[in-house]
């Protein structure tokens, strides 16, 4: 053991054991611990690791004294409100589907090498986006990750023209200067309709998501242009609410009105979980009968029975690309705001 490692371990870590572990100045030290990027890649491991084996902790006051930061990002869910009876199932619906755990999942993975934290806030009133506002406005967050549900939240503009860092996931309903992720929806619907089109499905239908939301609307558009390509002029399509129940409700309307279907396509893989639950109560064989495809290869697609064959989003990635274009907004907000497409893929189970 070092010298200035023996004498580090025998009291409370300092700024100055940390750089005589690591052979640099307290200077450089400082501006790894607060993310300053003009440090070379093989310093900053090296202070890392002087840090780990001294044990320092970052005294967060401090830090927020001299960088004027919270040392946290926002991860914000808004707009469930309204879409369903009473707020508190808008707030476990939330919290419970599988794709806002993935989101979270790549939010955290993203900022915890940089020792930052996500703050978790549901918006889901508009008392509740109000208090998020108010909160960001007097510096509980450095910055904020969005995710609304709702095409007509208020929030990413209240944002915006506060002057608050902001990353949107998915396009705005309305042009708003905000960086966002998104993926390529209609192209990811297209791979859904040419499978199903290979497979020698001639009757198909889809349950798509609420219209409003601009990924729900590409994907019925990209799979409808795809399936007339194959010689199929018209799809019927119910309308969901991306919730395994709204798929139970869709596919039985769908099954009323085209008995002889043979091909399902849903928006999401709640949605098709839920088809898949009524066509095994109708005594329809999936996917001998029916073949089924579902979209965002969540946790849901591997619940299924048989396993569900869907479209992959790649949700952690486009979360954890999110919050760097977020971190690079907080770095330099006056800089351009940017977008961001993911390619989507074809994940093949047994469902189609």
């Amino acid at each position: 053991m070092s010298d200035a490692l023996r004498t580090a371990v025998s009291r409370p870590a300092t700024l100055e054991d940390v750089a005589r572990v690591a052979g640099v100045s307290r200077s450089t030290v400082s501006r790894v611990i607060n993310g300053i990027r003009n440090v070379d890649l093989e310093i900053q491991e090296t202070v890392r690791q002087a840090i780990a084996a001294t044990g320092y902790v970052p005294n967060s006051a401090a830090r927020s004294l001299v960088t004027r930061r919270a040392g946290s990002i926002a991860l914000v869910l808004s707009g469930v409100a309204g879409e369903v009876e009473d707020e508190d199932t808008a707030r476990n619906r939330v919290l419970t589907d599988p794709f806002f755990g993935r989101a979270l999942s790549g939010v955290v993975g993203a900022l915890r090498p940089r020792g930052l934290h996500p703050l978790l806030m549901v918006a889901d009133t508009a008392e509740a986006r109000d208090q998020v506002v108010g909160h960001l406005k007097q510096g509980g967050a450095d910055g904020a990750v969005l995710v609304s549900t709702d095409p007509e939240d208020p929030l990413p503009s209240r944002l915006v023209e506060v002057g608050m860092p902001v990353v949107l996931f998915a396009r705005p309903v309305r042009p708003i200067p905000i960086s966002y992720v998104d993926l390529a929806n209609r192209d990811g619907a297209r791979l859904a309709a040419d499978h199903l089109a290979a497979r020698g499905c001639r009757q198909v239908a889809m349950i798509g998501g609420p219209a409003g939301v601009p990924a729900a609307q590409d994907r019925l558009t990209g799979f409808r242009e795809a399936m007339a390509r194959h010689g199929f002029p018209y799809v019927p399509c119910i309308e969901g609410d991306f919730t395994q129940r709204g798929g139970e409700l869709a596919m039985e309307r769908l099954l009323a009105e085209n008995p002889g279907l043979d091909g399902v396509f849903a928006g999401n893989d709640l949605m098709a979980q839920g088809a898949m639950f009524v066509l095994h109560e109708h005594g329809r064989r999936i996917p001998d009968d029916v073949a089924v495809i579902g979209f965002d290869d969540s946790s849901a697609a591997l619940a299924s029975r048989p396993r569900l064959t869907t479209v992959r989003q790649p949700v952690e990635e486009m979360a954890a690309e999110l919050t760097r274009l977020l971190l690079a907004r907080v770095e330099n907000p006056a800089g351009p705001v940017t977008s961001v497409i993911f390619e989507p893929s074809l994940v093949v189970r047994q469902s189609a």
